[in-house]
């Protein structure tokens, strides 16, 4: 099939190069002629694992190629997908500008029949707003497509071609029997392939987010609780996650959820309730939670500190939201850091692929270690806000060496309590305070 896919970010790079990997041709469209100049250089504006694999070997072979041009893109294909940013608008709601001027866009080179599909996070209501931007602009025949992403970042290529379902709201079943066609080579397994009307697949996406993030301030809370009364997550969380009607994904406590999808998703979902009059009380808390939770290592730094930060020195191993990404939107680090050096402490830095847009957002504020070990050199404490493999087991004698004091604050729990005793760290986690 000829596919064009407009927006070349998190979502629509990976759908792109996905769908050319399954013998498609595509063109991926964006309106940044730097960013289709690194492209066609094999040279990704993003770090995503396997994804510059993808893109060389399809660009190589013929069946993928970037262009400035969305007009002619457009033209050129038979289905068209809308992957450009949502970004949250002042009262959380999700800002549609970019995804109607595409649709405008396709209805101006709209010169054949063509399936239109939303790829972008969009909330209820969104697929009709493109159809009436297409329908303004063009007599031609077209359908709209809900085809919500369920990627997670850092193994988006993986979930794309082994996705656990493909969620599609269609207007028609000719428009259910193309795009059925198009994801059949990646449902082969038998994962389903669900077609729904399309504000049911737009509120599917939201759902699914809000119950995540749902999951993580909910354990985040039982997190403080158990501090509280002597009690060990990380064992409560294998007593629940063990229940069938549960499950153990997204149980993990941690610094508080960030990234491109939760809090834009949270909000605008919010939004929507607000909007329609209904007061989505759950989601609101879980917004509350994880503000406060964001906090959470900083407090424990401050009160290890005896409540004086100041001329403290703060090695932070970690900077994007989660590993496996060089995101750093919404990440716990950047709250971390920026109340670290309120409080009057420096801070050095070290993340496997983040340090980039993390000179971004603090610039010289704070320093940046080329590696890990070289962070925590003569640092009054350690913070770890990331879970990069290669901080799950460390040379803790090393580690112990380099450390002005022997204070590990673990916002991941990667380590077991009573082993760090015995090596000599005052250790404090997350739900397991120090005595776990």
């Amino acid at each position: 099939m000829k596919v064009a896919v407009v927006g070349t970010g998190y979502v629509g790079l990976v759908v792109g190069a996905c769908l050319a990997e399954a013998g498609n041709d595509v063109a991926c469209a964006d309106v940044s002629s730097e960013k289709i100049d690194g492209l066609r250089k094999n040279q990704l504006p993003i770090f995503e694992p396997g994804l510059d694999t993808l893109v060389e070997r399809n660009q190589e072979e013929g069946r993928l190629q970037f262009t400035t041009d969305v007009g002619a893109a457009v033209e050129a294909s038979e289905i068209v997908f809308i992957a450009v940013g949502t970004p949250p608008d002042e009262d959380g709601s999700a800002d549609l500008q970019h995804v109607l001027a595409v649709a405008e866009t396709i209805g101006d080179h709209m010169n054949a029949p063509k399936i239109v599909i939303t790829k972008s996070t969009v909330p209820v209501g969104t697929a009709e707003k493109v159809r009436r931007a297409i329908a303004g602009r063009t007599s031609e025949k077209f359908h709209v497509c809900s085809n919500p992403e369920f990627l997670k970042e850092g193994a988006a290529v993986e979930d794309f071609m082994k996705p656990d379902r493909v969620v599609v709201g269609v207007d028609s079943p000719e428009a259910a029997e193309i795009v059925g066609e198009l994801y059949a080579p990646f449902v082969r397994t038998g994962k389903p392939l669900l077609f729904m009307d399309i504000p049911s697949a737009e509120m599917t996406k939201y759902a699914a987010n809000a119950m995540l993030a749902t999951r993580i301030s909910f354990m985040n809370q039982i997190a403080e609780l158990c501090e509280k009364v002597g009690a060990d997550v990380t064992l409560v969380r294998k007593g629940i996650g063990s229940d069938a009607r549960i499950g153990s994904a997204f149980l993990f406590p941690g610094p508080g959820y960030g990234g491109s999808c939760f809090p834009k998703d949270v909000k605008a979902l919010i939004r929507t309730g607000d909007d329609c009059g209904v007061s989505l009380d759950v989601l609101k808390a879980v917004e509350d939670v994880n503000a406060r939770q964001k906090r959470r290592i900083f407090e424990k730094l401050h009160e290890a500190a005896e409540g004086n930060l100041h001329g403290r020195r703060v090695a932070v191993w970690g900077l994007a939201f989660k590993a496996e990404t060089d995101d750093m939107r919404e990440s716990p680090a950047i709250d971390l850091i920026q109340a670290l050096l309120d409080a009057g402490a420096t801070v050095r830095a070290h993340d496997p692929q983040a340090v980039d847009n993390a000179r971004h957002i603090f610039g010289g504020r704070i320093e940046y270690a080329e590696h890990a070990y070289d962070a925590v050199k003569g640092a009054d404490a350690l913070a770890i806000v990331t879970e990069w493999l290669e901080f799950r087991n460390p040379d803790f004698g090393r580690l112990k060496s380099l450390l002005k004091t022997p204070l590990i604050v673990d916002g991941r729990n990667l380590y077991e309590p009573a082993r760090m005793r015995q090596l000599g760290f005052r250790y404090i986690g997350i739900g397991r305070g120090e005595g776990a």
